[in-house]
């Protein structure tokens, strides 16, 4: 219960933001949030709260495992890179820690567009994430 009294911030703006199947619970001293964003800016924001809570994210006792609704159903992007795996990160920027990868020519499904340069995207293994939008071609 501790925890969730740490990140009740975090709690209360994932329901005020509409995150559907929000579920929660402590396990092990770490506090385990699962649910769907309905858009990418919801699951930033959640982020964010996350980190005014723990900067750095340095505790390590919350396990946030929010995925974001499809903004368009079926839609499907291929990795254009030349030869290397395309980074899939946390965050939209460079420096944001990478949490996954995609083969050149791996077909993956595009959630939403966050801006010109970074889209959100989700492997056929459920990596979810940020890409670079010039590595990227719809399909």
């Amino acid at each position: 219960m501790a925890l969730q009294e740490k990140y009740k911030v975090l709690l209360d703006t994932a329901r005020s933001l509409g995150t559907k199947d929000l579920n929660f619970a402590e396990q092990d001293g770490v506090l385990q949030i699962r649910g769907t964003a309905p858009s990418a800016d919801v699951k930033n924001k959640l982020w964010e709260v996350y980190g005014n809570i723990d900067p750095n994210f340095a505790s390590g006792d919350v396990v946030m495992d929010v995925d974001v609704t499809t903004e368009v159903p079926g839609s499907q992007v291929k990795v254009i890179t030349d030869s290397s795996n395309l980074n899939i990160r946390k965050g939209p920027g460079t420096d944001q820690p990478i949490v996954g990868k995609a083969a050149k020519d791996e077909i993956i499904t595009l959630i939403s567009k966050a801006n010109d340069q970074w889209w959100l995207v989700r492997t056929k293994d459920n990596e979810e994430g940020y890409c670079y939008a010039q590595y990227l071609q719809t399909v």
